[in-house]
């Protein structure tokens, strides 16, 4: 093994033996006599085993050396740097509000991105904002869809306030208003229609003394075809293809009111639907079907027509069926989806945004079957 030197501590210590005997000396001197100055080496060693007893970094950090007086330069741009912060911290004070995103919370209150929208009350003036793309699952069937900031089911089919209107009371204005939310609710939200049973509740707010309508309905939900096609005013879906993803549907919509022109009651009501489906074979993929129906309906005066009390007339009925199979009329809507093959024929149309409520939905003569830009 190698020798150690005089200086070198055997006990693996900075300090020597030679240095730690001066030092015992010197103490038991300075104990035996008045107080007095500790000599150079007393103080030296003193200094050294006070260092040793601290751990590295206790209080203050190992210095630290850099070249070139960098280190000095560096304090320099610490403290100029602290008196900024200093600065800074007095106009957040005045005004927190200057900090990203506000986390104190002084600014004005904004609408959250997933907040709801408040009812609408008549056409938007254009599409919504597009949203970040986002893959829809069965726990979040909505996600990357404007339609997840819209009212849930029947609660985003809200009437206008009733006021009277031409000879119609207030009260018959309201009775209009709600018989069309029945009829809207009933063909399009509930579950018994969804899942292609008879939609009972719409049928019983519609006037069976109107010609052929009752007739030419009952037809198409028995026998659909090319010209009785029950999807033109009913929300429905074969249960053994599809079923519906949870219990909400998204809506959006709006009805305006005016003076009939049976001496009555008009009503319009323009509303989207958006429905989340899965197939019914388990598969975990979902998609979204979105139909928009814009109907023009009207409580006549019984005192001076020929029509049932309380009952509404279907004057109008347009459609427009958006992630639908093509020419497909056995009566159901047959959602697309990314895994499958198409149903019917391939879309031949252009492209439309099928949340874009701005537009007028005009009656298709042409019968094409166009693409949608998003679902």
């Amino acid at each position: 093994m190698a020798g150690r030197s005089p200086e070198e501590p055997a006990n693996g210590s900075s300090i020597s033996d030679e240095e730690l005997r001066a030092f015992l000396q010197d103490s038991e001197r300075g104990a035996a006599s008045a107080p007095e100055e500790p000599s150079a080496r007393a103080r030296m060693v003193t200094e050294r085993l006070r260092r040793q007893a601290e751990p590295e970094g206790w209080r203050t950090g190992p210095a630290r050396r850099e070249p070139d007086g960098r280190a000095g330069r560096r304090r320099t741009l610490w403290s100029a740097l602290g008196v900024a912060l200093a600065l800074g911290a007095v106009v957040v004070s005045l005004k927190p509000s200057l900090l990203p995103g506000d986390p104190l919370g002084s600014a004005q209150p904004q609408a959250a991105a997933g907040s709801p929208l408040p009812a609408e009350t008549a056409a938007p003036t254009g599409a919504p904002a597009p949203v970040a793309e986002q893959v829809p699952t069965l726990d979040q069937p909505f996600a990357g869809s404007p339609a997840l900031r819209w009212a849930d089911g029947a609660a985003g089919v809200v009437p206008p306030a009733a006021k009277a209107v031409g000879s119609a009371s207030e009260e018959r204005v309201a009775q209009a208003l709600e018989l069309t939310r029945k009829l809207l609710v009933g063909a399009n939200l509930d579950p018994a229609t969804l899942r292609g049973e008879n939609p009972t509740a719409a049928l019983s707010v519609l006037d069976p003394k109107q010609p052929d309508l009752l007739d030419d309905l009952t037809t198409s939900l028995r026998s659909p075809d090319k010209e009785h096609d029950p999807v033109l005013l009913f929300s429905r879906f074969d249960p053994e293809e599809v079923r519906v993803v949870g219990d909400v549907v998204k809506t959006r919509g709006h009805m305006t009111v005016k003076k009939g022109e049976h001496a009555g009651v008009a009503v319009h009501a323009d509303y989207t639907f958006v429905y989340p489906v899965a197939r019914a074979d388990g598969s975990t993929e979902v998609t979204r079907t979105i139909v928009r129906r814009v109907l023009d309906l009207e409580l006549p005066d019984p005192a001076h027509y020929d029509v049932t009390p309380g009952r509404l007339v279907l004057v109008r009925y347009d459609q427009e069926l958006s992630n639908s199979a093509c020419d497909v009329y056995d009566g159901f809507l047959h959602p697309q989806f990314d895994s499958a093959e198409p149903t019917g024929p391939a879309p031949t149309g252009p492209a439309t945004d099928p949340y874009d409520r701005s537009q007028a939905l005009e009656h298709n003569t042409t019968e094409s079957c166009g693409t949608v830009s998003r679902v």
